[in-house]
């Protein structure tokens, strides 16, 4: 194929993935961009095959082709909505894996290569496998086969730093050792070690609230590390795509440190990975009170709340309720509850109250991960609302009915310095005068601190178990 026609066709192609990114900003056209952006990368495969000519080569490209496309299919067909995050994470690690074969082979293949091809190669080893053992250690944070929870070795930062600057360094000899296959065979599979050895030290400390971002972050890897690696290879098309997808992840993951309060920097260093107990005053420090000359006057015990009845208010506020906000959160997606979610709206609907959504940027374990699971449900993309743009009305609402979220309604994230979530603006709940939570227990949230809103005695209900049929019994009540 002519280069100049070829090259004008990656630009087409390239136009509509951006054209089929925008169209999936908006719920009502994000499944036809969705589809855009698949046809085009069917179009690129094609435009590859073309170009290359790899007739008589066939047999090679259905080995690796049609396993990958029925392994696809079934994937799509088998992943249940819960486990979508750590699906998002492993798909971001795949597109690692084959940035870094795609380096590796262009290395150690035989054929000497330029200093310029030969860095490109080396950079993109080490992001695709940053971002493939990230990826991994990711995915299975999400689906607990690792501890949750952030893990912190003796001298984790070292170690860190020491990982990542190794696998650096390890580019030099890609570059100086061009001619010694075996030298070139020895230093990619370092490099490649040590710069997966980076990815598993840096996720391995992430934790509670930082995961989403993590991911985000993982995803603009990927497209970073694939624009790189077609530098390497002189590949057009695949530093364009992968120039998206890195672009598009990376504006991502901005937006979502803003949401949040975080410095990505912070997030990179491990620095918002602290312990979840509120720092205790300093009994060494702390200033100590003279004894009183006299008893001080004993105040009067503080009124008994009864329990019990102020649960029967919220219950009956809910009943009667015209304003009701719904906070969804990750035990709506653990239960898959969704569908309740969609009954309850309805059935709230049809008694005259106005029923919105109140999402938070990081609620659930990846970006987007509540707006997905409502609009599966086919719930208006009017009626979710970004935090932003809802918190200031939880104060007039008459019922805030929360749905298996801790950490982003956490009132403690503006008090309890020294906590992952200290800082990180949350979902106004507690304004309300009357909320509802569903939760499977009392434990505290992913970041592990516990929420002073369950111990609150007046104008909140605690429905504890299964979210799906606590969502039921609310219906019940109607």
């Amino acid at each position: 194929m002519i280069d100049s026609v070829y090259y004008v066709l990656c630009i087409v192609l390239a136009g509509l993935v951006l054209l089929g990114i925008s169209m999936m900003s908006k719920v009502k056209s994000a499944l036809w961009g969705n589809l855009l952006s698949c046809a085009c990368m069917a179009a690129a495969i094609v435009l590859t095959i073309i170009r290359y000519d790899f007739s008589g080569k066939w047999l090679w490209l259905l080995v690796g082709l049609v396993p990958a496309a029925i392994a696809g299919a079934i994937l799509a067909k088998k992943v249940k909505m819960i486990e979508m995050p750590q699906t998002v994470a492993m798909l971001n690690g795949f597109g690692g894996a084959a940035s870094a074969l795609v380096a590796a082979v262009t290395l150690t293949d035989g054929k000497a290569i330029g200093a310029f091809e030969a860095v490109t190669a080396g950079i993109a080893l080490v992001i695709g496998m940053v971002t493939l053992l990230g990826s991994i250690l990711a995915a299975g944070k999400l689906a607990k086969w690792f501890n949750q929870r952030p893990v912190i070795l003796k001298g984790h930062k070292t170690w860190v730093l020491l990982a990542g600057i190794l696998a650096v360094l390890c580019i030099l000899p890609l570059v100086l050792c061009q001619g010694n296959n075996g030298q070139l065979i020895l230093f990619t599979l370092l490099c490649a070690v040590l710069a997966g050895a980076f990815g598993w030290l840096f996720v391995l400390r992430v934790g509670g609230a930082d995961m989403p971002i993590t991911i985000s972050l993982l995803n603009s890897l990927s497209g970073v590390a694939g624009g790189i690696a077609g530098m390497a290879i002189g590949e057009p098309l695949l530093v364009a795509v992968g120039g998206i997808v890195g672009a598009s992840g990376l504006i991502l993951t901005e937006v979502m440190c803003r949401a949040m309060n975080r410095k990505l920097s912070a997030i990179l260093t491990g620095a918002t990975t602290v312990s979840a107990v509120p720092k205790a005053a300093d009994p060494v420090h702390e200033e100590k009170e003279e004894p009183a000359e006299e008893a001080a006057p004993v105040e009067e015990a503080a009124p008994v709340v009864d329990k019990e009845a102020e649960e029967k208010k919220v219950f009956e506020a809910f009943k009667a309720a015209k304003n009701v906000i719904i906070v969804p959160g990750y035990g709506m997606a653990l239960s898959q509850a969704q569908y309740a979610v969609r009954e309850l709206k309805d059935a709230l609907e049809a008694h005259g109250a106005t029923v919105r959504f109140a999402i938070h940027p990081v609620a659930g374990r990846m970006p987007g991960h509540m707006n997905v699971l409502l609009c599966e449900v086919d719930i208006p993309y009017e009626d979710l609302f970004q935090m932003e743009d809802i918190n200031d009305d939880f104060k007039a609402a008459d019922v805030t009915l929360v749905i298996g979220a801790n950490d982003v309604m956490n009132p403690a994230a503006n008090t309890a310095e020294g906590t992952p979530i200290y800082g990180m603006p949350v979902l106004n709940v507690g304004d309300c005068g009357h909320v509802i939570i569903c939760n499977f227990d009392l434990n505290p949230g992913y970041a592990g601190v516990p929420n002073p809103l369950y111990e609150r005695t007046e104008g909140v209900a605690l429905l504890i178990g299964d979210a799906k049929e606590s969502l039921n019994k609310l219906k019940e009540m109607l």
